[in-house]
Formats: C-alpha cells, structure tokens, sequence
C-alpha cells in the first residue's frame, strides 16, 4: 500500500515539476527574443525555441500581453534590485548617479521590448515598475545631494530618465552616440556649480479655450 502511495505521490507532483521547467522556458526564451526584436514577436518563435508546443505556451501565459509583461517585469526587477544595491554601495554619490544613467540607458539600447514598453511608461504608467524606479531615483538623489543643484527633485531625475529613453530610442540605430553625447549635456546641467534658480511648473492655462487667445499665440514669436 505504501508504494502504491508513493507511486501516486510521484504522479501527482511530476507534472508539476513539469509545467514549472516549461514556464520557466518560456520566459527564459520571451526574454531574449524579446530583447532582439521588441514586442512584435511571434509567439509561435518563443514556443520553438523553449522547446514546447503552442498549446503548452497558452496554458500558462493564454494572452501574448501576459507573457510580454511577465518577461518585462521579472527584467526590470532584476535590474532595478541591482542598481539600487549599486547605489548604495558606491564611494562616490556623483558617480553612482551617472553610473546609473549610462548602464539604464546602455540596457534600453539593447533590449527592444524594454526600450518600447518604457516608452511607453509616463503616459500609460505601470505603476509598479515607476515605484521601483522612483525607490532607485530617491536613493541615488538623496546620497548626491550635495553634488546636485539646488532644486532637482526626484521627479526631475525620473522625467529625464523617460525623456533620455526616448532619445535612445530614435536615435541608437542611426547615431547610435547622439544619446549618449545628450546624457552628458544633461548630465553637466544637474551639476551643483549650476546654481541659478530652476523654472518653476507652470500653472495650467485656464485661458486656453478663449478663442482670441489661442488665436493671438498660434502663430510664432519674433523678436
């Protein structure tokens, strides 16, 4: 009776030993296709190369959306853990700050899915990756403080991240050095020797449905 037990035990469990290879597969597989070529991907090329059928694909990630945030997800946590940790072990705050620009913006050249999805990521928001990100952000800003200039905020440090990402973007297959040379420039601007005020956020335009208005601004200014 006990080794028929046991025999049943085994049954059960191996298919769950199963399922977990495969997902595991799966995603490892999403990953670097992915990576090469971005989110329009054909499943049917994650399936082959993880080593299972379609329909196994489908059991576990039943929409291609599923599977591309999964994937997107797991990479950015790993990547966020690790710059955080980098972050706090630095000697220099300065240099763990540009460290991390250079590294974030070097992994969204080359990782498309990546790049298009953080794109993406200010106007449609995934809320739990801006967290991990702005946990980065805060850590590094906080140790470079003094290094700063007065004003910078987090927010400041996390809108220039997206907006580098964008340059990244349009330009890392043509001038694959332009975003790097604005890193740089942008960079220069956050220095503490910069020290004249920041603008302030504008107010919104309570005045912008005044049809005089817009038609006196829709022109361009000469002076």
């Amino acid at each position: 009776m006990a080794g028929t037990e046991l025999e049943d035990t085994t049954r059960r469990r191996a298919p769950r030993v199963d399922a977990i290879r495969n997902r595991e597969a799966i995603i490892e597989a999403a990953s670097e296709v992915l990576a090469a070529q971005g989110t329009a991907v054909d499943v049917r090329e994650i399936a082959s190369r993880s080593g299972v059928g379609m329909g196994t694909l489908y059991r576990h990630f039943p929409k291609k959306e599923d599977l591309i945030q999964t994937v997107l997800r797991r990479d950015f946590s790993k990547w966020a853990d690790s710059a955080r940790q980098a972050a706090i072990d630095a000697q220099d705050p300065w240099g763990a700050l540009t460290d991390f620009y250079q590294q974030a913006l070097t992994g969204y050249a080359r990782h498309s899915a990546i790049m298009e999805n953080f794109a993406l990521t200010w106007s449609v928001p995934d809320l739990e990756g801006i967290q991990q990100l702005r946990l980065v952000i805060e850590e590094l800003r906080a140790r470079a403080t003094g290094a700063l200039r007065p004003g910078v905020t987090t927010d400041d440090l996390l809108l220039l991240l997206l907006s580098l990402g964008h340059a990244v973007q349009v330009t890392d297959e043509c001038r694959p050095h332009m975003w790097n040379r604005l890193l740089h420039i942008s960079l220069s601007g956050l220095r503490a020797d910069h020290r004249e005020p920041l603008p302030v956020e504008a107010a919104p335009d309570t005045h912008s449905s005044n049809p005089d208005r817009t038609h006196r601004n829709s022109g361009p200014v000469v002076t």
